[in-house]
């Protein structure tokens, strides 16, 4: 084979690509210090929708959001992730102008409750509809642009499933 040039090590090798390494999934751990950090951070501050306190049970089933008429706990693992929705909520009454709110709003699996709330005695709420669980925000202090509202659902969602909910199904593909 006179006039062939040698192969040098690097074009007599195959060069493999390596695939990028899979990205560690967020822990039922994680994915409530994130919920927990925007609840409490974005809360409203009219002196009745405001989130004074939230907490998660040691089963990761169970969301505790307390408020100054009370508390709701939202079952995560009777929520299915698929029916997330967000509006803004006008919280007014006759009483009071308040700024708008940003809600999320979940309904639980068919049979099971979403939530229950209680009133600052510990006295189960009967008003509160038992299949939609509602999380609220203020509106003003959610950055512009932020995208925080596709953020938050997205752990929302995986929180839901990693705690027993049910999974996002996409239906119409």
């Amino acid at each position: 084979m006179a006039g062939t040039a040698p192969l040098c090590n690097a074009q007599s090798k195959t060069t493999q690509s390596k695939k990028p390494a899979a990205k560690k999934e967020p822990t039922s751990a994680e994915l409530f210090a994130y919920i927990r950090g925007a609840l409490l951070q974005y809360t409203a501050d009219d002196g009745a929708n405001d989130n004074l306190e939230v907490a998660i049970d040691p089963t990761a089933t169970v969301l505790t959001i307390k408020q100054p008429d009370g508390h709701c706990d939202i079952f995560l693992n009777a929520l299915d992730a698929s029916t997330i929705s967000w509006d803004v909520y006008d919280a007014s009454d006759s009483m009071q102008t308040r700024a708008p709110l940003a809600r999320l709003t979940v309904v639980s699996v068919a049979g099971k409750k979403a939530r229950t709330c209680y009133d600052p005695d510990n006295n189960i709420d009967p008003a509160i509809n038992i299949t939609r669980a509602r999380i609220l925000f203020s509106w003003e202090k959610i950055p512009e642009g932020s995208g925080f509202q596709t953020k938050f659902t997205k752990a929302f969602k995986k929180l839901i499933t990693q705690s027993g909910g049910a999974a996002e199904a996409s239906l119409f593909k």
